[in-house]
């Protein structure tokens, strides 16, 4: 007989009884796993999820990192866009997200003087700040143009995130603008930027949100940065990237405690190691700290890389895939005083704090990791998320002015990382923050906490760290490259499915995948019951 998975355990009520055979299990506990888990769940089917680690929510979780501070921060994904409203309805989900008021500052020396870029706070006040900048009011005209095009194109794409995929001729159709579907389909956004924009500064900020997690120049001809621009300008049909309320791991307890509630089986410590198929059940093989085990299921959706699911298959894994950046988790005693003192550090850290990304400066940092060498200038962003949500922060670390920093850092490819992690992890994390403490009135260092054992509060994962941490493939967040959220060769009606019929892939390596979106697991999960009920 197959041995039976038990359920993870949850204080004060016993889990669900586990069996031998589920009409669904899923293979990995992140959001998207956990999102098809809840949904399958409430339709009246019976679930298993499978979660190697020892609790559920992958990277989409809150830690407390340092030692002794009652500080539970997003320990990896930390903002919310791409998570569809629709999902929130349909699960009862207890998650809330708060806007930020300012969009970003990117702080920039000219005329020898500290001065920046403040986007946010009302539009006369943006208007002012590209004016100051600038010298007049055309960048921000032509900032106001193009993302009037860039919200054009969400209002038309997100809500087809969770339908079946569109033709490319059908979203064409959808987003009916020629020119807009040129500028982000068809041509490098560079020849977009370059051609609505002239300052530097401005042409950088724009070009940042197709480089998240995505190695590429403005001009790189797989359009990748394209398809990672697309991606962080569509989400919820506006482009706004919000705080969610309690960290990320608000989110995936929402999810995980929506999935028992309906019935699902959560077993936390359970590796698969293997699924065999036929194209009608399977059965997935799993290993626990007790010994090997066995499960049988008419379905199994893979919230694992494209990688791992060929690997659990026996498939040809895909080309291997790389990320590219640096994350950093800081907790300040306060604050750090800028150069630029026009603008307070509470509103520069609560919207996205831009470093070392000019346009020219991300091209050099671009062509200098594509030879092998760190940037010399490495460009990262920060943002700070208590500023927007204390409640992260114990009560007495709020009264006495402590606040949470987040740092993401560009162009920095795995390959950089592999002859010493450690030491190329150091000298990274070095650099990236004199970046910052050139804009700063005060160094970073001084205003950095303490943990219990008096070590600064700050932690930095490199690609290689990710990969080790979570299973991300080269430590790419997207698990591989972006797609297009349209059919292209081998996607399936959902873009979730697989050479086996009854073997889904629903994490972010599924079309419509990347970022904290619960999509791939909507997908999945509509596949299946289209599977067991025919499509409604």
């Amino acid at each position: 007989m197959p041995a039976t998975p038990a359920p993870d355990a949850h204080p004060g009520r016993p889990g669900p009884r586990p069996h031998d055979s589920y009409d669904a299990v899923i293979v990995g506990g992140g959001h998207n796993g956990l999102v098809a888990a809840a949904y399958l769940a409430r339709a009246g089917r019976s679930v298993l999820v499978l979660e190697r680690l020892g609790h559920t929510g992958g990277a989409a979780v809150s830690t407390r990192p340092f030692t002794g501070v009652d500080a539970r921060l997003s320990r990896y994904s930390y903002l919310v866009s791409l998570l569809p409203k629709k999902i929130v309805r349909d699960l009862d989900l207890d998650f809330r997200v708060r806007g930020r008021t300012i969009s970003s500052y990117t702080p920039v020396e000219r005329d020898g003087r500290p001065t920046g870029l403040l986007v946010g706070g009302g539009e006369r006040r943006t208007r002012e700040a590209f004016a100051r900048l600038t010298g007049s009011g055309r960048e921000y005209e032509s900032w106001q143009r193009f993302y009037g095009m860039t919200g054009h194109v969400a209002e038309r794409v997100f809500p087809t995130l969770t339908e079946p995929l569109p033709t490319r001729g059908e979203l064409r159709a959808r987003i009916d603008d020629e020119d807009a579907w040129r500028a982000l389909f068809e041509e490098p956004i560079g020849v977009a930027v370059e051609s609505a924009f002239h300052d530097d500064l401005v042409r950088g900020v724009v070009l940042t949100d197709a480089l998240i997690g995505t190695f590429a120049d403005a001009h790189d001809p797989t359009l990748s940065q394209n398809r990672c621009f697309l991606y962080h300008v569509i989400g919820g049909g506006t482009g706004a990237w919000d705080v969610p309320v309690g960290g990320m791991g608000a989110l995936t307890d929402a999810l995980a405690a929506t999935a028992r509630a309906a019935g699902a089986v959560l077993a936390t410590g359970h590796e698969v190691r293997n699924i065999a198929t036929d194209g009608r059940s399977a059965e997935i093989t799993y290993r626990t700290p007790d010994g090997e085990g066995t499960v049988a299921a008419r379905h199994v959706l893979v919230n694992a890389s494209p990688r791992e699911l060929a690997k659990l298959t026996g498939d040809t894994p895909p080309a291997p895939a790389e990320g590219a950046q640096l994350k950093v988790n800081m907790l300040l005693k306060r604050l750090p005083r800028l150069r630029d003192g026009s603008v307070d550090p509470r509103e520069a850290f609560s919207g996205t704090f831009h470093i070392a990304e000019g346009y020219d400066q991300l091209a050099a940092s671009y062509a200098q990791a594509a030879a092998g060498r760190l940037p010399e200038a490495p460009p990262s962003e920060i943002y700070c998320h208590s500023l927007t949500d204390p409640t992260i922060l114990g009560p007495d670390l709020v009264e006495q002015g402590y606040q949470t920093l987040t740092l993401f850092g560009l162009h920095t490819p795995a390959r950089l990382f592999e002859a010493d992690n450690d030491a190329v992890r150091e000298e990274l994390l070095k650099s990236t923050l004199a970046q910052l403490d050139a804009h700063l009135a005060e160094p970073l260092a001084d205003c950095l906490a303490t943990d219990a054992d008096g070590r600064p509060c700050i932690e930095a994962r490199t690609p290689l760290d990710l990969e080790r941490d979570l299973g991300l493939p080269g430590g790419n967040i997207f698990h591989r490259a972006l797609a297009w959220p349209h059919t292209h060769e081998d996607t399936g009606r959902w873009g979730v499915e697989t050479r086996h019929p009854n073997v889904l892939l629903c994490g972010a390596g599924a079309v419509r995948g990347g970022g904290v979106s619960g999509v791939p697991g909507h997908n999945a999960a509509m596949a299946v019951l289209e599977a067991l009920d025919g499509p409604s």
